[in-house]
């Protein structure tokens, strides 16, 4: 029998019955609008022998993931590099066995990404739209991610305490900060993927970091040697306490400078 990724969907008042998608779904949509480039010879280097997987994935975001909606047809040509492998480098960021959660995953990435290149890995996908949730659910058990769990929640509205927190392209970090760090277990780190403001949006959010509870925070940039774009990462550490006692002396450390954390 083969593994099936777990699915957990929420019901809106609002919502109309739909019919429920399954993995043969989303493999028998063979008209395209796109074809998956080829994968470049740095994808070997990232991905080892789980490259034939993460090739699959590409052909179902450049086919039925552009048909519905979830990516645009411009970034198929530049699928590999500006989405693939920028989010493949995000694994040697993640501890071995952790707990992870994607906040608003959309395509799967991060998430199916790093489903993908460590099985070692259990990651709850969170997505709110039921179109996304289900495109997840699909590539999930077509591809036998079976640490993957898809559930459609708003992240405001989750509960979990998770080793670490991924983000891509959801939302500005003065905003991402109380609602990712209120998903990390007490040392658990949150890593947002970001661009050229990644410094910039650091500094804006670091009173909504303090706030929430970081304990350090800092911006790591990843593939230098094999992306054209290195990743840029801010990554930040929940603290033991959330606006405690201690979270109140881990942010007067940090002004004196005395404290563990690394700014920007």
């Amino acid at each position: 029998m083969s593994r099936r990724a777990k699915n957990r969907t929420g019901e809106s008042s609002s919502s109309k019955p739909e019919s429920k998608a399954s993995a043969s779904d989303v493999s028998r949509e063979t008209t395209p609008t796109a074809v998956a480039p080829d994968s470049p010879p740095s994808a070997e280097q990232v991905f080892g022998e789980r490259l034939p997987v993460v090739r699959r994935y590409a052909e179902l975001l450049a086919g039925p993931g552009t048909e519905r909606g979830l990516l645009g047809p411009r970034e198929v040509p530049r699928l590999w590099d500006r989405h693939l492998l920028n989010c493949g480098v995000l694994a040697g960021m993640v501890p071995m066995n952790a707990t992870v959660c994607d906040i608003g995953s959309g395509a799967g990435l991060p998430g199916i990404v790093l489903a993908i290149t460590r099985p070692d890995l259990r990651i709850t996908l969170l997505e709110p739209l039921l179109r996304r949730a289900a495109f997840l659910s699909e590539v999930a058990e077509e591809l036998d991610l079976a640490g993957v769990t898809v559930v459609r929640e708003r992240a405001e509205d989750h509960r979990g305490s998770y080793d670490v927190v991924t983000a891509r392209a959801v939302a500005p970090l003065s905003r991402l900060a109380r609602v990712a760090l209120g998903l990390c277990r007490p040392g658990g780190s949150v890593l947002a993927m970001k661009g050229d403001r990644a410094g910039t949006e650091l500094e804006e959010a670091r009173p909504e970091l303090d706030a929430a509870g970081a304990a350090e925070y800092s911006i790591e940039r990843l593939g230098a040697d094999l992306l054209s774009v290195p990743t840029t990462v801010v990554r930040v550490v929940a603290g033991t306490a959330r606006g405690g006692a201690s979270s109140a002396k881990q942010r007067r450390n940090r002004r004196d400078g005395s404290g563990s954390a690394r700014g920007v």
